[in-house]
């Protein structure tokens, strides 16, 4: 089974998986295509992660595929251009892609087709075109009208000086040449040669830091998974610099609740406020561990999560905005013999930097954004570190076997995403597909909180919108343009005698597609 955000991509892992593949291999050519087909918000020059359960070895591995910043990324070099942070798009935004080196990795090490094979699909989307999906269309369009493109881009992806509608066939010859060269020389095509120099290129011209040993030296990262417990399963994600310890932090104070009546307004506020505690959390303390010490189990400890649940009263507290940018795709593959794959991939904001690289299709990622310009802090810019990552899979197990991978696309919704699926699968008995399905919030600092569905009527009486303005949170109506405000998901559940249960966010254009 592969659950993606568009058809394609399901189908194209679908693929892999009848060709022979396994969940690794169909995880991947879905990946590729979202490249092409979702180009807004994932790409070749952007990063990507992984947690996989693989069967042979009965373990769980982690794979971070994030980028580093150029070696002459200074805080000195950026204050010198008067910056109090870093750019949110432009090429100061721009660090190393990881995502090739992570395909190739993930590929060598538990893949059973070769590389290029399972890049086929994607390098036919981009070269013989493919239909553009409905919200792709609206968020390509809209990015494209808020000029984050620059020239290079544009000439890519709105050629003739507009982007393609939905139905609309579209080819992406510059990216299809680029995936060409990698599906017949791997990662190495990509970070050496011309498709590295047309990246050094692009930096160069646009005043940017990027120099050809930042890629050539890149590498991507093995690393353990951190986990906690949720009412008696194991919830499992990657280590900082992933934001995912903030969804465990928050899972581990609201297991010290007692499960509210989820038809009240008090199920949400307690929800609510054990996201804030997170991201306080969050924002202090994740970084790359290479460049600073983390108090990871500090942080998982249960009875710190006891002391903080005591202290969530009736009202809303006040808590620093989580910030940061939300275009991301999540896909999840499970095949016959057991293994399980969660991927998540991105260019961080949407179409990234918005800096195309000639004409190879590629636009690079603005993940920079995550670093902070401040001295002495934990993630504050420095060469060759990785920034605050916002994107993260995520894997449940029950009884040391995996049960559910998951993962959701949004930036800082990703935590407040994660719990809410979780206590939707644990505390109120869903299937995945209600878990995804159902209502979310979306906590933007202070005490401000979107709501999806605010005129949902409680318990306490009244709307839900009214419930929680009682209890002092700022309620929130998302605008009508921005219909991922709250995300999207996908998740693959293991049931008896092998069956698997997929399930694709509503609020996405993807589906869930078995092969059997």
């Amino acid at each position: 089974m592969v659950c993606a955000s568009v058809p394609a991509a399901a189908a194209a892992g679908a693929g892999m998986l009848a060709r022979g593949g396994n969940a690794v291999d169909a995880a991947l050519a879905a990946a590729a295509v979202l490249c092409v087909v979702e180009p807004m918000s994932t790409g070749v020059g952007g990063d990507a992660f992984a947690l996989l359960w693989s069967a042979p070895e009965g373990r769980l591995l982690g794979l971070n595929g994030s980028g580093r910043a150029p070696a002459a990324a200074t805080l000195e070099a950026y204050r010198a251009r008067g910056l109090e942070a870093v750019p949110a798009t432009g090429i100061l935004s721009v660090t190393v892609p990881g995502a090739v080196h992570a395909w190739e990795t993930l590929s060598r090490a538990h893949g059973r087709l070769p590389l290029g094979d399972v890049l086929e699909p994607a390098l036919r989307a981009a070269e013989e075109g493919f239909a553009v999906s409905e919200l792709v269309a609206h968020y390509w369009w809209g990015l494209e009208r808020a000029g984050v493109l620059d020239a290079a881009a544009r000439a890519s992806w709105a050629p003739g000086g507009r982007t393609p509608r939905a139905g609309e066939w579209f080819r992406a010859p510059g990216l299809a040449r680029t995936l060409r060269a990698l599906a017949k020389g791997g990662a190495r095509a990509f970070y050496e040669g011309e498709i590295a120099d047309a990246i050094v290129g692009a930096s160069r011209d646009a005043g940017g830091l990027l120099a050809h040993d930042d890629l050539s030296a890149h590498t991507s990262t093995w690393v353990e998974p951190i986990r906690t417990t949720y009412r008696g399963v194991e919830v499992a994600e990657l280590p900082p610099n992933g934001q995912g310890i903030a969804a465990l932090i928050a899972l581990n104070v609201l297991e010290c609740l007692d499960p509210a009546d989820p038809a009240s307004a008090l199920h949400w506020h307690r929800r609510i406020e054990a996201v804030k505690l997170a991201f306080a959390d969050r924002d202090r303390f994740v970084a790359d561990p290479e460049h600073a010490e983390l108090p990871v189990a500090a942080l998982l400890d249960k009875g710190l999560a006891r002391r903080r649940a005591a202290g969530i009263g009736e009202r809303a507290a006040e808590a620093p905005a989580p910030g940061l940018p939300s275009d991301t795709v999540t896909l999840c593959a499970a095949d016959g013999e057991g293994n399980l794959v969660s991927f998540i991939q991105s260019l961080f904001t949407g179409f990234g930097s918005g800096v195309g690289c000639g004409e190879t299709g590629v636009v690079l990622q603005s993940r920079g954004a995550g670093f902070r310009l401040e001295a002495g802090h934990r993630n504050a810019l420095a060469p060759r570190k990785r920034p605050l990552h916002t994107i993260i899979p995520g894997m449940l197990l029950r009884g040391g076997e995996p049960w559910v991978a998951f993962g959701a696309m949004g930036g800082p919704i990703q935590p407040q995403s994660h719990l809410n699926f979780v206590a939707n699968l644990v505390d109120l008995e869903l299937s995945p597909q209600e878990a995804l399905d159902r209502p979310r919030f979306r906590f933007q600092g202070g005490r401000e909180v979107l709501l999806e569905a605010p005129d949902a009527a409680v318990s306490e009486g009244g709307t839900l919108a009214e419930a929680l303005a009682a209890r002092g949170h700022l309620v929130k109506r998302p605008s009508p343009i921005a219909m991922d405000a709250f995300g999207g998901g996908q998740a693959i559940q293991r049931l008896a005698g092998g069956v698997l249960a997929g399930a694709s966010d509503r609020r996405k254009d993807g589906c869930a597609l078995g092969v059997y």
